[in-house]
């Protein structure tokens, strides 16, 4: 006899656990912060046709390799003198504008350090091009 009220004692009810389970889920959902990721706004080109480029009008190419390594006018350039670099050269021609060429496997970063350093520098007219080696 007695083992029987042994048994029928040892039924865990669930109901209280999935109460609190539905509680705490509600809570997390409620007090989550929704992070809103900023990103670039990038401008593509409409046609596919390539353009004439003027000969007088040349680019300031900013060349990004796969280990983030900077070439500008085929000279390697620390990452801190890109600002420099493109400030010199559109000292020379003004109306040049800068193209950067990232390579697929370069850091978002150093890109984006390329990029605001032109601005900073005073052109914008800044485009990004695929990388050719």
């Amino acid at each position: 006899m007695r083992r029987r009220f042994v048994e029928a004692s040892e039924k865990i009810n669930l109901t209280p656990m999935l109460d609190v389970v539905f509680i705490m889920l509600i809570f997390f959902i409620v007090t989550a912060t929704f992070v809103k990721e900023i990103g670039l706004d990038v401008n593509q080109p409409e046609n596919k046709e390539p353009e004439t480029i003027d000969p007088d009008k040349k680019s300031i190419v900013v060349k990004i390799s796969n280990r983030d390594r900077i070439i500008i006018a085929q000279r390697d350039v620390d990452i801190r003198a890109v600002r420099a670099n493109i400030e010199r050269l559109h000292a020379e021609n003004p109306e040049a504008p800068v193209i950067i060429q990232p390579h697929g496997d370069a850091t978002m970063k150093t890109v984006v350090h390329c990029y605001d350093s032109a601005r900073q520098a005073g052109v914008y007219n800044v485009s990004f091009a695929d990388y050719n080696g």
